[in-house]
């Protein structure tokens, strides 16, 4: 569970700010949508595959 302290004067504007950047960075939100729906292992082996071909492209243009 993510949660953060809200100091004493602290603007409650800031204390929001600080919990959405530590929700986001976190990743729950991710793993919700990721479990809301059943994948089949077929299309998930294809989604690595085809993120790993991404990823090795990105990493050939940069050298």
């Amino acid at each position: 569970m993510v949660g953060i302290i809200v100091q004493e004067n602290e603007p409650i504007d800031r204390a929001i700010k600080r919990f959405k950047k530590k929700y986001e960075r976190s990743g729950v939100l991710k793993e919700y949508k990721k479990r809301t729906y059943y994948t089949k292992p077929s299309i998930q082996n294809r989604m690595k595959r085809l993120k790993a071909i991404r990823r090795a492209k990105r990493t050939r243009h940069d050298n």
